[in-house]
């Protein structure tokens, strides 16, 4: 019984902050744009400064803390894998050398991923020079992604 209630409360507290997340989201940021880069394809917009509003619109609840916290994405390098592309990203702003990036870049990767364009996401290895010693430990102990050196 007492797992059954531990597992509504979660449930619910997921919830409310997807909830939260999407208020947020909704808050800074132009519906119909947001819409238009969500249909938009990524081929279309790859070469163009067009590409990370059109990636940042694919986040989910990622996106409200990249968002509010004041960090975002660039895209350090791309290629074609047959039908859908590979991304190198780095976090930009705020978020670089936070305690929750680990956290942050699997959303970002796990959102990513989830969209039938994209292959596969990893992050560039320069991001670790961000963080001291310490959070370079943890990031590559907890962080669940891949890191790249990038030319």
């Amino acid at each position: 019984m007492d797992d059954d209630l531990v597992q509504a409360y979660a449930l619910e507290a997921q919830k409310a902050m997807e909830q939260e997340a999407k208020r947020r989201i909704e808050e800074s940021t132009d519906a119909e744009e947001e819409a238009m880069l969500l249909e938009t394809s990524i081929n279309d917009v790859v070469d163009t400064e067009r590409l990370v509003p059109a990636l940042l619109s694919r986040l989910g609840a990622v996106r409200a803390a990249l968002d509010g916290h004041g960090g975002g994405i660039s895209v350090s390098q791309w290629s074609r894998i047959e039908d859908a592309f590979e991304f190198v990203l780095d976090l930009t702003g705020a978020c670089l050398s936070c305690g929750a990036a680990p956290g942050t870049l699997e959303g970002v990767r796990d959102d990513l991923e989830n969209d039938d364009e994209i292959a596969k996401i990893r992050f560039s290895s320069a991001l670790l020079d961000t963080f001291d010693e310490l959070g370079r430990e943890f990031i590559l102990a907890h962080g669940s992604v891949e890191f790249v050196d990038v030319p």
